[in-house]
């Protein structure tokens, strides 16, 4: 009896391992592992509630208008402020998607990277039909760790930072400098669209450094290394690359400010609550990172020390767990004992190929009945879902009857007003480079009432003020008598001062 139920269980798990690795099955695995976030987002519509979009399409259309970049500060009330749109051509980019599609523009150019995000994490889990579950679970859980994605320029890092770690660490494994002669370029486009080109250059220096400590402690037996001359010039090209934007060098400025930055009222740049269970199926991700390099024995310097700055950021900074997230499928895919395939499998794969086209054709179908099914087609529609979040119909009022500015705000309608509002100043808004600490803390502490009214210039010459309906600041001050409560609705307040 138990040698015939050894059997059965043999022959079911034979099964299963056929149907498993069939090209139609892993077709299915892969059409859903790419289309599954561009279809979510275009059935929640995220995108239409994130704070900073707006601020970002703003820049995008004065850049178009004006045929030039800001150095200042734009749409708000210090424009004598200096300013650098790091992610100018991202903007750009938004501008002219609004241009063409108005403002489905948002939902469907975050469906795009959600796609893109899934393939590079696929490829960076070293997919491949001997490798292929393994890395359908890497990629998923990556992109679970990195779900709330904003439609900002930081999805353009994540595909450019996942693309720079597969090209390095195959570099690594095959001990060949032709993977990395594509960095240059990649590093001119990574430095115009997003100010997160910063880490990709902290990574290149690093696998630099690592290739040095190993060529002058270099022992018998190591894997072949990448030609550390040849490394250093690719790096320094790549450095130089990255000088070729509108701002030049002085885009290193504006990034030191920005990426480190502690503003201790801003969500994003907190450390991680774990009140979330992103949080911690990332530490189980960095963990098995950690674990495989120990299984392995592995003493790779660059994996190690890349896994201990990724994990500084990700658990300083919640805005950064995107890093932790793509460096721990690194570590582990490039750890995976990945074997030949067998003749049998080299026999399928132009069978393989055919399903791989197949599942692209079908994930862009996917992609275009979730974008046009999902997504309402009329501007009033996706206003009215705007209007869930931002201040759509207090803003009407405020243009309707001619408010008198300044104009104070919340500061997370700030880039939603200089879109809407256009012809108000925000008193604020989320570009923490542009306002600094000083600003952005006196704003907070304001709102929490824990400096005087008058302590802020930005309120205390204000004319007009936006806040939110149920926030405490706003049920304060329609209590006094100065303030006189001229529109509420159930998102938003609007209050005249008496100056």
């Amino acid at each position: 009896m138990s040698t015939n139920s050894s059997v059965q269980e043999e022959a079911a798990a034979n099964v299963f391992r056929e149907l498993s690795n069939s090209p139609p099955v892993q077709g299915l695995a892969l059409l859903f592992l790419f289309s599954f976030g561009a279809w979510y987002e275009a059935v929640h519509l995220s995108a239409l509630s994130d704070p900073d979009v707006w601020w970002h399409l703003s820049t995008g259309i004065w850049i178009l208008q004006n045929h030039a970049v800001p150095h200042t500060g734009v749409f708000s009330q210090y424009p004598d402020l200096p300013w650098v749109a790091s992610s100018w051509l991202f903007d750009v980019l938004l501008a002219a998607a609004y241009k063409l599609m108005g403002l489905r523009a948002f939902p469907v150019l975050l469906m795009a990277f959600k796609v893109a995000i899934a393939i590079v994490a696929f490829v960076l889990a070293r997919g491949s039909r001997p490798n292929f579950w393994p890395a359908v679970v890497l990629a998923a859980v990556a992109q679970y760790c990195i779900a709330r994605l904003p439609p900002g320029p930081v999805v353009s890092s994540i595909v450019l930072f996942a693309i720079e770690m597969s090209v390095l660490f195959r570099s690594r494994r095959t001990g060949t400098l032709r993977p990395l002669v594509w960095l240059p370029l990649l590093f001119v486009i990574w430095a115009n669209l997003d100010i997160g080109f910063i880490f990709g250059l902290l990574v290149l220096l690093l696998f630099c450094a690592v290739l040095f400590g190993e060529e002058v402690g270099r022992r018998s037996g190591k894997a072949p290394l990448v030609p550390l001359a040849e490394v250093a010039i690719v790096t320094g090209v790549s450095f130089i690359a990255s000088l070729f934007t509108p701002y030049s060098f002085h885009l290193y400025a504006a990034a030191s400010q920005e990426l480190w930055s502690t503003a201790p009222y801003v969500h994003e740049l907190r450390a991680m609550s774990f009140r979330r269970p992103q949080d911690y199926v990332l530490l189980l991700l960095a963990m098995a990172a950690f674990f495989s390099m120990g299984r392995r024995r592995s003493r790779d310097l660059f994996q190690i020390v890349l896994m201990i700055g990724c994990l500084a950021l990700a658990f300083t900074r919640q805005r950064d767990t995107w890093l932790l997230a793509l460096a721990s499928v690194a570590v582990i895919a490039d750890l995976l004992p990945i074997g030949f395939p067998s003749a049998e499998e080299k026999n399928g794969e132009r069978l393989w190929k055919r399903e791989k086209l197949a599942t692209a054709g079908l994930v862009l179908v996917v992609f275009v009945l979730a974008a046009t099914t999902r997504i309402p087609g009329s501007r009033e529609a996706l206003l009215t879902r705007v209007g869930q979040s931002f201040p759509v119909r207090a803003c009407d009022h405020i243009r309707a009857n001619h408010l008198p500015p300044p104009l104070f705000n919340a500061y997370d309608w700030g880039g939603f007003l200089t879109w809407y509002l256009p012809a108000y100043p925000v008193a604020i808004d989320s570009r923490t480079e542009l306002y600094g600490e000083d600003i952005t803390s006196r704003h907070f502490n304001l709102v929490i009432a824990a400096i005087p009214l008058n302590a802020d210039p930005s309120f205390a010459n204000a004319r007009t003020i936006v806040l939110p309906r149920n926030s405490p600041m706003a049920g304060a001050l329609s209590t006094l008598p100065q303030f006189q409560v001229a529109y509420q609705d159930d998102v938003a307040m609007v209050l005249l001062q008496q100056i």
